[in-house]
Order: structure tokens, then sequence, then C-alpha cells
């Protein structure tokens, strides 16, 4: 703790608080140094318990909003990898969709079918092609990689998407076509 003598202003570092009158070294004035405050045991009890219970809300609080951000959209993911183009051997021009399907759960779940949706730039749905992947079963944070040849599109394709035939379109992002 320091000190302060009251005339000349000297300071002093001491250990603890004096129980007695203390003595300038420098000026001779004498002085009484108050004793500080301590810190009522109820009320660091009571800090300590308020903090512990923020702490255990906000644990609470984050882990409803990522079970409810789970539920939402699923325990499987579809992510399409990239959009390419081949040529049949009729010389008609398809496009080929590679992706994955991914189980972010901590389950094994069954894989549906996936449904492969062309829209235009405004969104408007022109085709749906439903496949079936090559896995039935997914392991818990496992992925399945897909590739579907599409069927010949109509004219003004500008998105492809891949949506779980049980899950809401929404839950995915569609991917520019190249």
């Amino acid at each position: 703790m320091k000190i302060k003598c009251d005339f000349c202003k000297t300071e002093y570092g001491l250990d603890r608080a004096p129980t007695t009158p203390v003595k300038c070294a420098v000026c001779g004035h004498c002085w009484s140094v108050p004793v500080p405050a301590r810190r009522s045991a109820y009320l660091m009890f009571f800090a300590s318990v308020c903090a512990l219970l923020s702490a255990i809300v906000f644990t609470v609080a984050v882990i409803t909003r990522h079970q409810a951000t789970h539920n939402e959209r699923g325990p499987l993911l579809t992510n399409i990898a990239q959009v390419t183009t081949t040529t049949d051997e009729g010389g008609v021009s398809r496009l080929v969709v590679n992706g994955s399907v991914i189980n972010i759960s901590d389950q094994i779940y069954g894989v549906p079918d996936l449904i492969i949706v062309s829209s235009d730039d405004d969104g408007r749905i022109l085709a749906r092609q439903k496949f079936m992947p090559s896995a039935t079963l997914l392991d818990a944070g496992a992925s399945v990689d897909f590739s579907h040849v599409l069927a010949p599109q109509p004219s003004g394709v500008r998105k492809i998407s891949a949506h779980l035939a049980d899950i809401q379109p929404s839950d995915t992002k569609p991917k520019e076509q190249k």
C-alpha cells in the first residue's frame, strides 16, 4: 500500500496498513493512516453468484440457439462444388452437377433423393430433376459426393441448386452456372 505525508507529500510504500501513527522521515510530520475499508464477504459472494448465473444463462442461450439453428437446417446439407458442360453422343450439350451431401449431426442419417433445380436470373424455376445419390446412409460427420448429368435444359438457365427431397429449398444456396 502507498501512503503520502500530508505536509511534504513524500510517498512511502508499505506492505500493510500501519496500526499506529506514522512519522515522516523527511519533515518529521506525524499523521494517522486510515485503515482501508475491507470488502464485505457477503458482497463478494453475491458478485460471484451473479457472475456464475450469468455464465449459466449465456451457455444455455448459446446451446439453445445452436440447437434451433441445427433443427431449422436439418442434419444433412448439400453443397455444389462445380457445374460443367459435356456433350453426349448425339451432340447435345448437357450440364453436369458435382457436389456433396454432408451429415453435420452426431447420428447416422438416411440420405433422401436429391433435387437439382434450374432457375433463371429472377429465381423462377425452369426445370427440376430428381435423382438418388450413391449412398443411402451417412455416418455422423461423413459426406458423400455426387455427380449428375442433367437432361437438356431450357434456355435462360442461370442458376443451379441442389436440395434434399425432404428439406425446404431455402436451406441451400444456388450456384451460378458457368
